[in-house]
């Protein structure tokens, strides 16, 4: 099973170099120029747009909505709620990041709030925002103070309850729909020492779900592709700084022999 989801990664990865499905991000001023531009470098086509004025016409021609909460401010939050409903009622598939959910109550109502009525198809986030989404203690800004261990039962309940795929990324990422799971062991250290990666894997989920009906698949799909980029990059031993501008080589390096070569994801029934 673990092969089919492999070569899900390997079809969805042509598809979007194929396409260049346009992926829209609302997303936060720390990583707009960074996401930006790890989708470029995957094959997809980005627009960082958060006017309220344009984001109804963005969701018709998006092939996927990226939602990031990493910078709200009143305006932003009205904003991503007008696309996420204008992108529902066209199918567009809708990605939430939370970031630092838990850490202030501006971050954790909204994205609860997303929960609710934000007709999301995916979560992915750390371990201690996943844990605050079903209403356990959160984080410390966008720093995971809590383990997969901890958060793996949370994910399962927030998937089930809402209907929706959620990821948990750090050292393993896991991914599940309230029915299957996935665990992806895929990445390097230096991932966690650079600005913006967890968002950046967020924008190459959105990517996925562009190009793939599954969400799960999709899902999984984007973090083996991101986490094999990650093991590229590190060749040669770099510092932070080298290993972020490696990584958008390393994304466009990646390709079908070593997405199947270098994959670790195993797929099981979640219990």
């Amino acid at each position: 099973m673990s092969d089919d989801f492999v070569e899900h990664a390997v079809r969805g990865l042509a598809e979007i170099r194929l396409q260049h499905p346009l992926v829209h991000n609302i997303t936060n001023y720390v990583v707009m120029n960074w996401s930006a531009n790890i989708l470029l470098a995957l094959g997809a086509s980005p627009v960082m747009a958060h006017a309220i004025e344009e984001v109804e016409e963005l969701a018709g021609i998006a092939g996927a909505l990226v939602l990031n909460i990493g910078t709200l401010s009143a305006p932003w939050v009205d904003s991503m709620f007008k696309a996420s409903t204008s992108a529902h009622k066209r199918g567009v598939p809708i990605v939430l990041d939370p970031v630092g959910a838990g850490a202030t109550l501006l971050r954790t109502n909204t994205a609860l709030r997303f929960l609710k009525e934000g007709y999301l198809n995916v979560v992915r986030g750390n371990a201690s925002e996943i844990l605050a989404l079903a209403g356990g203690v959160g984080g410390r800004g966008v720093d995971s103070l809590h383990t997969l261990e901890q958060a793996r039962a949370a994910a399962v309940e927030l998937a089930q309850n809402h209907k929706i795929v959620v990821a948990v990324t750090g050292a393993v990422d896991y991914v599940t729909d309230g029915i299957r799971e996935a665990y992806i062991e895929n990445g390097h250290a230096l991932m966690g020492r650079v600005t913006g990666t967890g968002c950046a894997a967020t924008a190459i989920i959105g990517a996925f779900c562009a190009v793939e009906r599954g969400t799960f698949a999709a899902t999984v799909s984007g973090l083996v592709t991101f986490g094999i980029a990650g093991e590229l990059a590190a060749r040669g031993e770099p510092r932070p700084g080298t290993y972020q501008i490696r990584l958008l080589d390393a994304l466009d390096e990646v390709n079908e022999n070593n997405l199947r070569s270098m994959a670790r994801v195993r797929i099981a029934e979640t219990k």
